[in-house]
């Protein structure tokens, strides 16, 4: 593309505006009359940057008219699995319009067609006419459309980052070019559409598919030749794969309103622009607007530009940085770029800022004296840091050789999710956009942008060709420092400061350390159980061909749905859109209508095939020290829970004899003498008790009584040694559910009895346990009023469904809003625990470590002559963790493994 060549921007709008709908909180953007306007808002912020960056000549924007179109003509259940399109973002398409016609922006909708076939239909006449062609899409069936004179700008993460695909970036990512992209479409499917791909078939082996045999049409005509599962797979669904072809196909001959020439962009309406965004209530995106495309106003003068701060950038001139960080005297913020990931980190670049000024420099060019400066400043506890993704900054330091960061102030990552717990992306630059009303800079905007920093410098300017690299890292840098200060702001006016001071912040660095060191990992025994569970898979994969009489793919639904309903006439489950659904739920319900043999084995092959996935899983993330480091995420689960993830350890049956099993292949490392698993006792149970201040239950825990059976045994009227295992087995899963916010059905379909019957046990656990009835109303109705519930220590959940007009999802609130709380509090107090236990560790002077958290238990590694001090440690920071109504307690035990440690 070339400096004077017209240049062509294409943008789907409905993928745009969803984008910036599920990005920005929806409380957080709406007018005082009450009118929502996160999407209006991302939307318009993501255009202008657009607009700003790409500088077209020529624009339009395309949407959908409806979820109908001629594909789905074809194939009734196209685009079937997407949920019903929220009624607060229906109700902002017409002022997205309205905002593009105040643009000067041309946007075009086509019965019957979708977006991208007016996209594709566009950019043909584009490049027929010379001009060069960016589309903006979330849609990748879009990918078909690039060459060398269109370019894909596709979302990455949240609302700020877009890859930019080229010929040469499809096929690197992709293994094919992007004419072909539609074949690997056809075979691999796509989830968005609800086009099913060939099971057992990814992208690798399709695009290798692909490229051997030139095209979707040589693979089919060559199909017998394919060998294995794979082949077979192919060949059972050539049918999905050319349905697949022929609707993933962009029309590019769409009779339209418009062509190419009536999309010339003469620029935006002052007047109209600034009139709609007063209505909006939009004051920082109109200074945006005025500042970044003053050159395309019409209509009017120019509004006044707000003053955006200055801030004055250094690259590090050797020996410089002792004077650069002596002269700090406020908190510094640190922003960083490189690769992180699992306890691992390695640094590319990092950016300091502080009371207008920032520096840059790469940690590899370091002299010894600044590394000695910059170890200094980060061990003292005395110099506070704001950093976006301390964790990750933790692991880079390690893995640099650093001491321990110490003094972490904030971490806007994790303030962010305090303050919204439910939000999708805490990208620092969606937070930018979210709480300071400005686009984050980017290597790339800031090559054509230094709005944030003056002519001035401290010393040492860039050179030409980084100024770019570092604009962009010292922006972030700036960014996080005034985005730590408002949101510090608001977690004070929410009584949230010491939730994030005391608990959420000081946690990031024990989790860390967790994640580097990780747990060491038998890989000779994991291997040995995926092999056992892979002849299970076959062994009842053979008896479910022996028992129907014939070979078939027991995981394919289709073929399932032939065998069941149509030869072997079994009941109908419920209907999908494909036929009768064949998941697991079903078929244990269809095994209880019929014992059928074959139901059996079809439960038992996806049991083991779960089972198999995750060894495979674990072997595969087994390091080079023989370890396994998982990461813990603090940000994931809305109640407050850590999650775990690269590898899942919190998925791994407990009670089972394969859990058991793939535990043992967990082992203690040399150097220590046996692992140490200590956990709590019915901890949501116990703070159940507590919040409702229910005399029974309090009784029961304080008397040493087994819960279960003395709830029981009040509630079915029976005397404590009259208690039956099934009585047992129906109050545990109640009084559970009372924790998870599970329904009547819920607790039915888990028991296996009627409704009725759970109505009626329902209805008894109330009768005798009345308080807990009244605090779960309460809870619910509070949170009504408020918008949120709180935890024992003041963790917030907000639920603006509680007051939507849709009883689906206001049911789904409530539900929600029974369990936060006491979830919520169960996390908070094994947090509380951890820290403890961590500075008590460290107090005492032992080697031993915790090693791993696992929903309400932790896993040590036990160093020679440690295990009664630390035992004796550990038990006194998890039972003094909270003060309760009732006593918390632990049990623990000791082992060379997981499992052996288990108690």
């Amino acid at each position: 593309m070339t400096a004077s060549q017209s240049r062509l921007l294409l943008i789907d709008g409905h993928s745009m505006a969803y984008r910036a709908f599920f990005a920005l909180p929806a409380e957080k953007f709406a007018t005082d009359d009450g009118q929502v306007t996160n999407a209006v808002y991302g939307f318009a912020s993501m255009l202008i940057n657009l607009l700003k960056a790409e500088k077209p000549t020529h624009v339009a924007v395309a949407f959908d008219v409806s979820r109908h179109s001629f594909r789905t003509d074809e194939y009734a259940a196209y685009k079937d699995g997407r949920g019903a399109t929220p009624d607060e973002f229906k109700s902002q398409i017409p002022i997205i319009k309205q905002l593009l016609d105040a643009f000067g922006i041309a946007w075009l909708t086509k019965e019957t067609f979708e977006a991208d076939d007016i996209i594709a239909t566009l950019a043909t006449q584009g490049e027929a006419a010379g001009l060069a062609t960016l589309i903006s899409s979330g849609d990748r069936d879009a990918i078909q459309l690039v060459n060398d004179a269109v370019t894909l700008l596709y979302p990455v993460k949240g609302v700020t980052e877009l890859a930019r695909y080229t010929p040469e970036a499809v096929e690197e990512k992709y293994g094919v070019t992007p004419e072909r992209y539609r074949d690997l479409a056809a075979l691999v499917g796509e989830k968005a559409d609800n086009l099913p791909g060939i099971p057992g078939v990814g992208p690798k082996t399709a695009a290798k598919w692909i490229t051997k045999y030139g095209s979707l049409d040589g693979l089919v005509a060559k199909a017998d030749e394919i060998t294995g599962k794979a082949g077979q797979s192919l060949r059972d669904h050539l049918d999905d794969v050319m349905r697949n072809h022929r609707l993933n196909r962009l029309v590019t001959d769409v009779e339209l309103d418009k062509a190419v020439a009536d999309l010339e962009w003469h620029g935006w309406d002052v007047a109209e622009t600034n009139s709609l965004f007063d209505a909006l209530q939009f004051r920082a995106l109109g200074d945006r607007l005025n500042a970044n495309l003053a050159d395309k106003a019409v209509g009017a003068a120019v509004a006044p530009v707000a003053e955006t701060a200055q801030v004055e950038t250094a690259v590090l001139v050797p020996g410089g940085l002792a004077a650069w960080l002596g002269e700090r005297t406020g908190d510094v913020a640190v922003a960083f770029t490189g690769t992180f990931a699992s306890g691992a980190g390695s640094f590319d670049t990092i950016a300091l800022a502080e009371g207008g000024q920032a520096l840059w420099f790469e940690p590899s060019q370091l002299d010894a004296e600044d590394e000695r400066s910059w170890t200094a400043w980060l061990a003292d506890p005395r110099k506070p840091k704001l950093v976006h993704d301390a964790k990750a900054f933790l692991w880079g330091a390690d893995a640099a050789g650093w001491p321990e960061p110490a003094g972490l102030k904030a971490d806007t990552m994790i303030a962010a999710y305090l303050l919204k717990p439910e939000q999708r992306s805490y990208a620092l630059g969606d937070l930018a956009m979210q709480y300071l009303g400005r686009e984050l800079e980017t290597a790339q905007t800031a090559a054509d942008d230094g709005a944030l920093f003056s002519d001035a410098a401290l010393a040492g300017q860039p050179a030409d060709d980084d100024t770019a690299r570092v604009n962009a890292d010292c922006t972030a840098a700036a960014v996080v420092a005034e985005l730590a200060a408002e949101q510090s702001k608001r977690l004070e006016q929410r009584h949230q400061a010491a939730l994030a001071d005391d608990l959420e912040f000081p946690i990031i660095g024990v989790l860390a350390r967790m994640e580097i060191t990780g747990i060491a990992a038998d890989e000779g025994h994991f291997a040995d159980i995926e092999s056992g569970f892979a002849a299970q898979s076959k062994d009842a994969t053979d008896r479910a061909h022996e028992i129907v009489g014939r070979p078939f793919n027991v995981g394919s639904p289709k073929q399932l749905q032939e065998i069941l309903f149509e030869e072997l006439k079994m009941p109908k489950t419920k209907r999908t859109k494909t036929g009768y659904t064949t998941n697991a739920e079903a078929l244990q319900q269809l095994l209880v209508k019929t014992g059928h043999p074959l139901l059996e084995q079809l439960l038992r092959f996806r049991d083991v095939e779960k089972l198999k996935q995750i060894v495979a899983t674990l072997r595969a993330t087994i390091q080079t020290d023989g370890r396994i480091h998982t990461t813990f995420h603090q940000t994931v689960a809305a109640t407050g829970r850590l999650s775990s993830a690269d590898p899942n350890l919190q998925n791994i049956p407990v009670r089972s004899e394969a859990g058991r099993a793939i535990r043992a292949g967990f082992v203690v490392s040399e150097g220590f003498e046996s692992l140490m698993t200590i956990d709590y006792s019915q901890i949501e149970m116990r703070i159940m008790a507590s919040l409702t201040g229910d005399e029974g239950l309090i009784d029961a825990f304080i008397a040493g009584e087994d819960i279960h059976s003395a709830v029981a045994a009040k509630v079915f009227g029976v005397g404590l040694g009259e208690v039956s295992a099934e009585h047992r087995r129906k109050i545990k899963a109640m009084s559970y559910g009372l924790a998870y916010g599970l329904s009547t059905y819920g607790l039915s379909q888990q028991l296996g009895i009627s409704n009725e019957e759970a109505q009626q046990l329902s209805d008894d656990y109330f009768a005798r346990f009345g308080k807990v009835r009244d605090y779960l109303h309460r809870v619910v109705e509070e949170a009504r009023k408020t918008g949120y519930t709180e935890t024992i220590m003041g963790r917030r959940r907000y639920f603006p469904d509680l007051t939507s007009d849709n009883r689906q999802l206001r049911e789904i609130a409530e539900r929600a809003a029974l369990n936060a709380p006491i979830q919520g509090s169960a996390a908070d107090i094994m947090k509380t625990a951890m820290l403890g236990v961590d500075r008590a560790l460290r107090e005492a002077k032992l080697d031993s470590r915790v090693i791993l958290q696992v929903h309400d238990e932790l896993v040590c590694e036990v160093a020679p002559g440690e295990a009664e001090r630390l035992e004796s440690l550990v038990r006194e920071q998890m039972s003094n963790a909270a003060t309760l109504a009732v006593p918390l307690t632990v049990a623990a035990g000791f082992g060379s493994s997981w499992e052996d440690a288990a108690h």
